[in-house]
């Protein structure tokens, strides 16, 4: 009786760990973000404004630090990088250009609390829909109000509005997000 347990076992594990004809599937891993930094740069002049968010301890107890280097100007078109980084790296692993090289499977939003500013993409993927780490920002007048930037994992672009920069019906997993405090003289 054991001889058959064991050669039953011995067959079923066999199956098990049996090698298949497919190819294994390759896992996407997650990167990890510490760092969310937008900077604009004013066309025609003027203070260039970085808006921050860092979380050096990625899950840890530390809560996020949010920093806005100033206030943007009234009727003024600013030209926008947004930049994600692993800081927890040395030197500083650039996970912009991971998200550019996948812009396909990639997408920023840029969402505000009233009309301060409105952005628009200057960059595409390579199916010619946005990524969004290259934007126009243009402010309208002087206010305050709340600017939500969210970097999207598998958006569904064709989704109506998504192009535009409507987040609402984008899917999509979120690696990152943050919201600035924004005041426009």
């Amino acid at each position: 009786m054991k001889k058959y347990i064991f050669l039953f076992s011995s067959l079923v594990i066999m199956s098990l760990t049996s090698c298949s004809s497919e190819d294994p599937e390759i896992v996407n891993e997650e990167e990890l973000i510490t760092t969310l930094r937008v900077t604009l740069t004013p066309q025609g002049g003027g203070n260039v404004v970085t808006l921050q968010l860092q979380d050096l301890d990625g899950d840890g107890p530390n809560a996020p630090i949010t920093t806005v280097s100033g206030p943007l100007q009234a009727n003024k078109t600013y030209t926008g990088v947004t930049q994600v980084l692993n800081e927890t790296e040395s030197p500083a692993e650039n996970i912009t250009l991971e998200v550019e090289e996948e812009g396909d499977e990639h997408q920023f939003f840029y969402t505000f609390s009233n009309s301060i500013a409105t952005v628009t993409y200057s960059d595409q993927d390579k199916n010619g829909r946005p990524v969004g780490i290259n934007f126009n920002l243009t402010t309208t007048s002087a206010g305050i109000g709340n600017l939500t930037v969210v970097l999207r994992h598998e958006p569904n672009k064709t989704a109506a509005g998504v192009m535009a920069g409507n987040i609402t019906n984008a899917g999509g997993e979120t690696d990152v997000e943050a919201t600035f405090n924004l005041t426009v003289n």
